[in-house]
């Protein structure tokens, strides 16, 4: 019994998650939720990869390093399902400041880089394409996956799992909150990666 250096010798690539944790993540129209849905995405993609290091960020109005780089797929899990809404508490999507903080994860020159960016696309900051357009230069692809549906739905918003009400606008009306593709597609397409729909 004891303990050895051992030289791996890595293939993999680096995989950084951009998880949406914005409200308008929280509404049913794919079940659960789409924050949820979200999870579920990421946690069937991280059970097929190898040798592969990933990353995860939370983001909504801001963006928060949630999980830097690593090999631990079980711990990547655990900070994962703790993913929340309350996490970043501006409101809105700033999808560039989502780009550049993940662009900081990637520290190996060699690996392929890849960002996979989460959300629903709606009520995004300006500037997106622009911080896709730089992450290409540093060599990183970006694909995006939309959950949500077109014709959308409510925002509950539950106290210990019981809806107390819906989230309303300025006007007392209640929101209804859409899957916007046009914006996620734009931000792949920048960086050569791709669009792909969540419900698929």
């Amino acid at each position: 019994i004891g303990t050895k250096m051992e030289t791996v010798k890595r293939e993999g690539i680096d995989i950084v998650f951009a998880i949406d944790v914005s409200k308008s993540m929280l509404a049913e129209d794919v079940a659960p939720n789409r924050l949820d849905k979200s999870k579920q995405i990421v946690s069937q993609i991280i059970n097929q990869l190898g040798n592969d290091r990933i990353g995860i960020v939370a983001y909504a109005g801001s963006a928060f390093p949630l999980l830097p780089i690593t090999t631990d797929y079980s711990v990547a899990k655990m900070f994962l399902q703790s993913t929340n809404t309350d996490m970043v508490s501006s409101v809105g999507t700033s999808f560039d400041e989502a780009i550049r903080i993940s662009s900081t994860f990637f520290d190996d020159k060699k690996t392929s880089k890849l960002l996979i960016m989460i959300s629903d696309g709606e009520d995004h900051s300006e500037g997106a394409e622009a911080a896709a357009e730089e992450a290409y230069k540093l060599g990183i692809k970006i694909i995006t996956i939309g959950v949500g549906t077109e014709k959308g739905g409510t925002i509950p918003l539950k106290r210990n799992g019981v809806v107390e009400s819906y989230k309303r606008d300025k006007n007392g009306e209640i929101v209804i909150t859409k899957l916007v593709p046009k914006n996620l597609e734009a931000i792949g397409k920048a960086t050569k990666g791709g669009y792909v729909n969540g419900n698929n």
